[in-house]
């Protein structure tokens, strides 16, 4: 059987980043899973030759803050993401917030996530902007050891920065996936250009 998305769609991944906590890794366009479809993941444990742990940043749901936690007050929903297949039973928060979220586990200068969730609370719950500054997920992503590293040999993600945390915490879905391509400059232009699915071309 032809795998015509190598055979007509071959892409070369010449990005020289290496992976590391807060950098961002972007689905090749034609991972097709339920989770990583063009996915875009920020790195929050990377070691190499280990295991890694990341969140898809732009998978949106069904859900709401206010829906699963009793306690916001904030009457304009604040959407949930979904971060990956695992812990689906826990709420995660990546945040640019610093010292205002006491106990909040430093991804890299500037990023993180976590923290005491009753600070988390009386933000959310004062008003204070969250578009930008703080995104809400269920679950993470997850790799074995030397998982990611084998998934990176065979050129499933790219590897990138991102020097913008604001745009890191906004928009979601495709348009997100098209602007972290767009980021990472002209030798990825052609990835925007690809279908999802050559054969229904």
């Amino acid at each position: 059987m032809i795998d015509y998305d190598n055979a007509l769609f071959n892409i070369d991944i010449t990005s020289g980043n290496m992976p590391h906590p807060g950098a961002l890794l972007i689905a090749e366009p034609f991972l097709k899973d339920e989770y990583f479809s063009h996915a875009v993941i920020c790195l929050v444990e990377y070691a190499m030759g280990g295991t890694a742990m990341g969140i898809v940043m732009n998978r949106s749901t069904a859900y709401t803050l206010q829906g699963l936690v009793k306690d916001v007050t904030r009457k304009k929903d604040i959407p949930i993401f979904c971060g990956g297949p695992m812990s689906c039973d826990r709420l995660y928060f990546v945040h640019t917030l610093g010292d205002i979220i006491p106990d909040a586990k430093e991804i890299k200068p500037g990023l993180f996530i976590g923290g005491d969730f009753q600070a988390m609370l009386r933000y959310v719950n004062a008003g204070y902007p969250i578009e930008g500054y703080i995104r809400f997920f269920i679950g993470y992503s997850g790799w074995s050891r030397e998982q990611l590293d084998e998934e990176l040999h065979k050129r499933v993600w790219a590897v990138t920065e991102s020097a913008d945390y604001a745009q890191l915490l906004t928009a979601q879905e495709d348009s997100y996936w098209h602007r972290a391509v767009r980021n990472m400059g002209n030798s990825f232009r052609g990835w925007r250009f690809h279908p999802k699915n050559p054969q229904a071309n």
